[in-house]
């Protein structure tokens, strides 16, 4: 029996789209949150947090109630913008990304809050800006939640699979993801598949365990100190 790897790849494209978005947005979103705490910034941060407590198929409902071409929303997206969020992959990359917010958000808030806040008061003494600050003297300083991020992210997007087929549902090359291809040979009775897909997923999540375990205890990356 011939393995489809297209599953696999979309799976991979998703994970590496929603990593890259994740990692860009939450990098200031954290130094944000992290540098003061205000009722506002408590309100933003458990938001954020949300998808933890929530299940994936909950709001991948809501997000399909949101985008439905009924609703004002999923209306204005396909007369307007000429766009279709249900059951397609950018529609996924979304949802995706606003559901793994909180393993990306929490490791690098976590990273700026262990860090003294003479480091950035030194530095905006020195005259560097806000940005100047982020993105020279604390992110470099926090690289190991920084990875340990990236990493929860990635894996959290590969294997995800109440969303997707919430979502997507199983359009061969669209939104079948490998967690969908999985349940689709499951439910054939088709086990060698489903063994290979299950197995994939498997190690790639042990081995991004392992990567983290390797990340926290310096193996990886160590901090220098001067």
């Amino acid at each position: 029996m011939a393995i489809d790897f297209l599953p696999l790849i979309l799976s991979f494209k998703l994970a590496v789209i929603c990593t890259v978005v994740l990692t860009i947005t939450c990098i200031p979103l954290a130094y944000w949150i992290s540098s003061s705490t205000t009722f506002v910034k408590m309100v933003i941060r458990s938001l954020a947090m949300l998808p933890l407590v929530i299940p994936p198929s909950v709001l991948g409902f809501y997000f399909l109630i949101l985008w439905s071409p009924f609703s004002p929303v999923g209306h204005f997206l396909e007369t307007v913008l000429h766009t279709r969020l249900v059951f397609s992959f950018t529609g996924l990359a979304i949802a995706l990304s606003v559901a793994g917010v909180p393993f990306m958000l929490n490791p690098l808030i976590a990273g700026f809050e262990s860090l003294p806040k003479s480091l950035r008061e030194a530095s905006l003494t020195l005259g560097k800006n806000e940005w100047e600050t982020l993105l020279r003297v604390l992110l470099p300083s926090i690289r190991p939640s920084l990875l340990i991020g990236i990493v929860m992210t990635f894996i959290h997007s590969f294997g995800e699979f109440g969303m997707v087929l919430m979502l997507g549902g199983k359009i061969p090359g669209k939104t079948m993801t490998a967690s969908i291809a999985l349940y689709d040979h499951v439910e054939s009775l088709e086990y060698t598949m489903a063994h290979i897909y299950a197995g994939v997923i498997t190690i790639s999540a042990l081995l991004s365990l392992i990567l983290l375990f390797l990340i926290n205890s310096g193996i990886i990356i160590r901090k220098h100190r001067y």
